[in-house]
Order: C-alpha cells, then structure tokens, then sequence
C-alpha cells in the first residue's frame, strides 16, 4: 500500500529537493491512510465514502471501531494517487514553504548569533581590513582560494571599495573547500601580512585557476614576498588559531559554503555581485546599521 503511493509521489518532481519533499509529503499521507485503516473513531459511513460527523450529544457506550474494508482502502490510494499527479504543483508549493520557513529559521538565528558574537565577526584581531576602516558599514567576506565563485567575487570587492569610500571590508580565511592546500594558502596570506604583502598575495592567489602545493610559494616569490621568511611566519600558531576562530565563526553563522557575506545583519551564503552589495549598502544606510 505505501509503496504505491510514495512512487507516485515521488515521480511529480524532479529535482533533488523536490523528490526528498515528495516522499515526506507521501509519507504523511500513508500516515493518513495508516491512521484510516484502523478504522474511523465512530460508525456511521456507508460503504466507499468518507465522513466526518459532529458529535453533537455524548455517545451512550463508547462506540466500537470498524475496519475500512479492502475496496475502502483501494478507493483511498486511488483517490489520493490521481490527486497527486493531478496536482504535482502541490509538492513544489510544500517544497517552497519549506524553505521559506528554513530560511527565516536560519535567518533568526544567524541573527542571533551575530548580536552575541559581534566583536568575534566584525573585530577579529586576526583578520585583514581592506577599504575606509572606520567606515560606517561593514562587509565581511569568508572565502576560499580554492573556491571559484570566490575568485569571481575578487573584482566585486576591489569595484566597491573603490566606488564606496565609506565601506569597511573584513577578510576572514575560510579554508573549508580546497582541503590542506587551502588550509597552506590561507596560513600564507596571514603571514604575508608581516611583509605588509597580504593583499599582493591574496588577489594574486585569487587570480590563480588553482592554488597548489607546487605553485603557492612561486606565486609568493612573484609578489615580491622572502619565501623564506614566509615559511617561518607560516609556522606562528596564531594564525592556525586565526583560522580555526574564522571556521568557528563560519559555521555558527550556517555558512556552508564559499563566498559568504555578512553585511550588517545580513547573512548571504553564495556569490554576491558588486552591485548586490552596493543595493544592500544603501538599504541599510536608510534604515539604519544593526551591527556597524
């Protein structure tokens, strides 16, 4: 019986979270028919149709239940497999309420954390300020050098902060894509910061198709960095305890993934263009800075 349904279910959407939302919509209606086998909670149907009665005086002896017979049972799947494919739009309506709701839910409680946790996001000390940093509004990026949406964001950042002299930007190393290699390159970046190079290596390591064992410490030497001095600042276990604060941070916020933005109580996970940020900037210089 359930297996019947759920594969009708199942088949109205297509996509991944759709066909995961199809089947938990099925299983609440196998719950349903589960529910209706046992029998409705007083006599009173006919024979191959559903009611549901008032009670309007208490019963005089609790009633007996009876079972649905088996062309009950067959009429309900049908009635309920035709519904489905009949209305599939259904499912994508329930899959989007769903996320909207997740959404919200994440929302909150990233803003949550943020109110609890603000020095930790906007004032790391171990983290790079590029921009105005007294600015009135502030952009923390988290990103990956291995990520490529990351890349592409790199001329976002450079386009804003070169057309808004009053942003803050915040780069937090978030090595979470590329493996141990990004964990190196992100390692590397910080400790440029010694040799006053941290944007030098971050961009041109950003430009880079991929950041490899092989080719991180030539890109170094290109910038203008002493790779021997880097290796050793490399080793400074503040900037391993830097990272792991950033991944901390990171995953409070529900960011799963790279580039991810913060600006001002607002938590973007995914690419965000110049111009986005730009939109958002000015909103929240009308309305007013939660977090600035």
């Amino acid at each position: 019986m359930a297996d019947g349904i759920l594969r009708s279910a199942l088949g109205a959407l297509t996509s991944p979270k759709g066909f995961v939302l199809a089947g938990v919509a099925a299983l609440s209606m196998v719950s349903l028919l589960s529910i209706a086998e046992r029998g409705p909670a007083a006599s009173g149907s006919s024979a191959g149709s559903i009611a549901v009665h008032a009670q309007t005086a208490p019963a005089a002896s609790p009633a007996k239940p009876s079972s649905f017979s088996s062309d009950q049972i067959k009429e309900l799947h049908g009635i309920i497999r035709d519904y489905l494919m009949t209305n599939p739009e259904l499912l994508a309506e329930v899959s989007q309420a769903l996320e909207r709701k997740q959404a919200a839910e994440q929302a909150a409680k990233a803003e949550k954390y943020l109110v609890d946790n603000k020095p930790k996001v906007f004032a790391y000390n171990g983290d790079v300020v590029i921009g105005n940093p007294k600015g009135d509004v502030t952009i923390v990026e988290f990103f990956d050098y291995n990520c490529g949406w990351c890349k592409r964001a790199l001329d976002d950042i450079q386009k804003l902060t070169k057309a808004d002299p009053r942003v803050r930007v915040v780069l937090k190393e978030y090595p979470i894509f590329g493996g141990p290699v990004s964990v190196t390159a992100a390692k590397a970046a910080l400790a440029s910061v010694k040799q006053n190079k941290y944007w030098e290596l971050h961009s041109a390591l950003m430009r880079e198709k991929q950041v490899t064992e092989q080719n991180l410490f030539v890109v170094a030497q290109r910038v203008g960095l002493d790779v021997a001095k880097l290796k050793v600042d490399m080793a400074d276990k503040r900037h391993e305890a830097t990272i792991q604060h950033n991944i901390e941070v990171g995953q409070g916020l529900g960011m799963e993934g790279t580039p991810a933005f913060v600006i001002d109580s607002r938590v973007n996970v995914g690419y965000v263009a110049a111009e986005g940020m730009q939109q958002m900037l000015a909103e929240i210089r009308k309305t007013g800075c939660k977090m600035c």
